[in-house]
């Protein structure tokens, strides 16, 4: 066994174990950290593949912004751990059954003969493996990428509409543009009174 051959299954497990913390761990913020664990071991595996750009991608992007959106999230929401025990409890068996499978399905992908036919052959130092996926991604798969855009765009406009939406009247919303646009006179209001007395002295409440 080689030196490449350790440090794969070395990432392997570390990635297996990770994503195994991240739904077994009652920390919902420990789950998180769990989840950036397996994301760097899958990106270390991609580099070892000779696939940089794809390794790299995925540490800057869902390393670097959405699971610091994702940690935001958890520690603003107060997430009660008793009720997500009760769904994991609840739906394991179903949870249990899908790992089966994928695993089946995985074992026998890779154990094909076709996939070891197709082994991938060491390519030349100057190798670009970004210009590579570019050219594949917009030729052989132009369509379903295309169709991936649109997804996108249609879950961005359903999230702008969802925000937008019409509350219920005894629901409290701000209004950001009254809140910029507000003045002094808006906010304080200036009311005049007389001046109260002093009691004097030897009368009730004066000393």
């Amino acid at each position: 066994m080689g030196i490449e051959q350790i440090i794969f299954y070395l990432f392997a497990g570390i990635l297996l174990a990770a994503a195994v913390s991240v739904v077994t761990v009652r920390n919902p913020v420990y789950a998180a950290l769990f989840l950036i664990l397996a994301f760097f071991s899958s990106s270390a595996i991609w580099i070892m593949l000779e696939a940089e750009f794809l390794g790299v991608t995925l540490i800057l992007v869902y390393v670097g912004a959405v699971m610091v959106l994702f940690l935001f999230v958890i520690m603003m929401l107060d997430i009660n751990i008793d009720i997500m025990r009760e769904g994991f409890i609840r739906y394991l068996p179903v949870g249990l059954v899908v790992a089966v499978i994928v695993a089946a399905e995985m074992i026998y992908v890779l154990s094909s003969e076709s996939l070891n036919r197709a082994m991938p052959v060491a390519k030349a130092a100057d190798y670009s493996n970004t210009k590579e996926l570019g050219r594949i991604l917009y030729t052989d798969y132009v369509y379903p990428f295309e169709i991936a855009a649109v997804i996108l765009v249609v879950a961005i406009i359903a999230a702008i509409v969802l925000t937008h939406r019409k509350r219920a009247p005894n629901v409290k919303s701000q209004n950001p543009s009254r809140q910029v646009r507000v003045k002094r006179g808006d906010r304080i209001k200036l009311v005049k009174m007389d001046a109260e007395k002093q009691p004097e002295a030897g009368t009730e409440g004066g000393k």
